[in-house]
Parts: structure tokens; sequence; C-alpha cells
């Protein structure tokens, strides 16, 4: 017991499948076909419980001042799609940079809608499991996992609790990325709350933009360049079919 703690930080600690999630119909979405995560580092031990390991494609959704590797941990064995959802606006061409987690997510939905069809694309277009990652796997990887997600059907009170389940690893994310430390005796994690959360409220306010849409998420998807064609082809990819 006392080699686990360490080993703790040395794999992906904000990574799931999103299979097994309910639809508004009687589908459920597949393992083995979407997986979201925090960013990989070179030498993380292969994640156990995976449907498929390494997965087909990486969409790395990361700036490129955060790419500090000149390779991609695992481009050896997946092919990495470099979508930089946030680069204009923290190169200044977008809203600024002080934006609370609503602001920053509706940022996303109305500033980078070119970026996140393409994350689409890759999804309907790779042949086996598309993970999606940024820095800590919570805005970004939230955002366009919501839209995916949703894009197929999956019930809205399933993304809010897939989104809120990062919660749960935030301390050992920001660990990984050193920008939090070993908490000190005394200091509750309560305290730093504020910084590390994924509120069911700013992933709720999205999905009421997506669903201003005619057709919901799937409707801001056509609205903003995708075929019904491409929506089609990921719902049968992503949905299981009903026994």
């Amino acid at each position: 017991m006392t080699d686990r703690e360490p080993n703790a930080l040395d794999g992906l600690v904000n990574l799931r499948d999103l299979g097994g999630l309910p639809t508004e119909g009687e589908k459920t979405t597949r393992p083995g076909v979407l997986y979201r995560s925090d960013a990989p580092h070179a030498g993380d031990r292969v994640p156990e419980g995976m449907p498929q390991w390494p997965p087909k494609a990486v969409v790395d959704l990361r700036d490129t001042v955060e790419e500090e590797e000149r390779e991609h941990p695992l481009a050896w064995s997946s092919s990495v799609h470099r979508i930089p959802v946030m680069e204009d606006l923290r190169s200044g061409a977008g809203r600024g940079t002080s934006l609370s987690l609503r602001a920053l997510y509706e940022y996303l939905l109305d500033g980078a809608s070119k970026r996140l069809l393409e994350v689409f694309r890759v999804a309907v277009d790779t042949e086996g499991p598309v993970l999606i990652h940024c820095a800590a796997g919570k805005d970004r990887t939230g955002v366009a996992c919501a839209l995916l997600m949703r894009a197929a059907g999956v019930r809205s009170d399933a993304v809010v609790a897939d989104y809120v389940r990062t919660d749960r690893n935030m301390q050992h994310v920001l660990q990984r990325l050193d920008v939090s430390p070993v908490l000190p005796p005394g200091v509750e994690e309560a305290a730093v709350d504020e910084l590390i959360s994924a509120p069911a409220a700013a992933m709720e306010a999205v999905l009421a933009r997506l669903d201003e849409h005619q057709g919901g998420a799937a409707g801001w998807l056509l609205a903003h360049g995708a075929s019904r064609n491409e929506i089609t082809r990921w719902q049968q990819r992503f949905l299981s079919t009903p026994e």
C-alpha cells in the first residue's frame, strides 16, 4: 500500500469511456467509441478497464503553447489531430482572458465552432476509439464531448453527470499538470474547490444553448457546416441497437 499513492499519478487520472450512457430513446452509447481524459504524458502506464487501448485517433484540444513535448505521447500508436479550440481566445482574438466557466463555454460554442466541427468529423470518420483531451480534460474536453453526446441523443442529465465526475479527479489532474502541489497538513481541498470545480450549472448552460437550435446539438452542427449524412453516421457509430 505504501507504493500505491506515488504511482497514482503515473497514468491518466481523468480518463473514461463514454459508453453505456442512456439516450432519449431506447438506445445507449457503445463502449469503445469515444474516450475523454486529461493530457497523456510520456511513460504513462497502460490504463486498465478500457475496451481498447491505445485509441485509434487522438484529438488534442490544447493550444500550441501548451504542447511542451515535440511529439504527442500517443503518436507512436494513434493518429493525432491537434485542434486548438481556444487558441484565438488566448491570442486576444476572442472576448478576453477573464471569463467565468459559463462564459468560457459559451465562447467555445460561439467562437470556436469551426474547430468543434473538426472534432466532430474526426469522431465520425475514425474506425475505432477516439480519445478527446485537453490539459485537465474538464473544460474544452467537456464542451466537445457534450456536443458529441447530445448530437447522438444522449440524455442531458447523463451529459451533466459525466461532466461533474471530473470533480473527484481534479486534485490529481492538477498535480500531474504541476499546477497544484500536494496540500499541506491543515489545508482542506474545499479551500480550492472554486479553482478545480466542474459545476453542473456550467454544463447545463451549454446544453441550453445547444437546445436553442432546431434539432438541438445535431441542429447546431448542421448550422455550422455538418451534413445530415455525417450526423447519421455518427449516431450509427456511437449508438447501440436495442435488442
